[in-house]
């Protein structure tokens, strides 16, 4: 009896503390549920920023501000969009892949990341695996878009021109490995044209440029230069995409000469990696709420956009894919950085 006491009194001391540590072990995993439906329900609790690689007034910004303006208004705290040009929209993209991942830095993904994740060969970040897909906002088209004096008037003009004046021709854009570079890139290798690339240091010099003459042309995002067109400062000769757009209905697609080309450009919110999963859902919600507004889509089709909603899975598919694509055209045109 006393040693079946004793064996008693030492199982008792031996579960007691296993009882203890179960029911602490379950606290525990219980403690991270309440902050993380905290942080969703007041989210966000202070001005929040949208990094963007590009300078003010292009394309990119243009859009990203109605975007932040309208997350202002709903979420009643100042979505501020800070502008961080250079190194292809590098520099942005990396400052927001240290940032801390807490919902209150935001970054502008564009075409450029998908393209520049093959242009540049030491970059500190993996875009992909770094990032964390919030929503899709926006597509739209390039022009192909030469000067009034440029004697082709059609795209197979232009590509007779170019062919019977090979490396005469002189291709803007905004910087080596930009939308217009690749986009160009993409027309030379399928035209079996060569022309000689001249990259300056954002798309307001290259325009400037070509209202001048100095570069015949330019396969420039729909928003910066649709004003030129209609003022007949600028003649385009087709857009990008596969379909013609409804602005300019009499305006071809560069694919009705050159079949299977299409080419546009993406805007979207992404994340630090490993920010809550809540704090991402909110935004998309949000998101897709203003891409869903009249006001939204009216102005975006002004500008030639197309609103763009999905899922941060959806926005992680569309970046994987348009990776994968202009890999295969940087790699053939042999494009560099500047």
């Amino acid at each position: 009896m006393r040693a079946e006491s004793c064996l008693n009194y030492e199982r008792n001391t031996m579960n007691l503390p296993r009882r203890k540590f179960l029911r602490l072990a379950a606290a525990v995993a219980a403690l991270p549920i309440f902050p993380r439906v905290a942080t969703a329900q007041t989210y966000p609790m202070r001005p929040v920023r949208i990094i963007g690689g590009f300078p003010a007034g292009s394309a990119p910004d243009i859009f990203v501000r109605l975007i932040g303006q309208s997350l202002s208004e709903r979420l009643g705290q100042p979505f501020i969009i800070e502008n961080r040009p250079g190194a292809g929209s590098n520099i942005g993209t990396e400052a927001v892949v240290r940032a801390p991942a807490d919902g209150y830095t935001l970054l502008l993904a564009t075409s450029a990341n998908a393209i520049n994740a093959t242009l540049y060969n030491n970059l500190q970040f993996n875009f992909i695996q770094d990032i964390a897909p919030i929503a899709s906002i926006v597509r739209f088209p390039h022009i192909m878009e030469v000067n009034p004096s440029f004697p082709a008037k059609t795209v197979p003009e232009f590509i007779a021109y170019a062919k019977a004046n090979p490396g005469k021709i002189n291709m803007g854009s905004a910087g080596s490995g930009t939308p217009q570079h690749v986009i160009g890139e993409l027309f030379k290798v399928m035209a079996g044209v060569d022309m000689l690339h001249v990259p300056y240091r954002g798309i307001t010099p290259a325009l400037t440029d070509l209202l001048g003459g100095q570069v015949q042309v330019i396969f420039d995002a729909l928003p910066l230069s649709i004003e030129y067109i209609r003022a007949g400062k600028l003649r385009p000769l087709a857009v990008t995409t596969a379909t013609r757009w409804d602005g300019l209905p009499n305006l071809p697609t560069v694919s009705e000469f050159l079949p299977g080309y299409e080419a546009t450009s993406w805007l979207g919110i992404s994340a630090p990696r490993n920010t809550p999963s809540e704090i991402v859902e909110k935004l998309n919600q949000e998101i897709n709420a203003v891409l869903a507004d009249p006001k939204t889509r009216a102005r975006f089709a002004e500008l030639g956009g197309t609103p763009l909603p999905g899922s941060p899975t959806d926005f992680g598919e569309l970046i994987a894919e348009e990776t994968q694509k202009w890999s295969k055209v940087v790699k053939f045109a042999g494009a560099k950085p500047d």
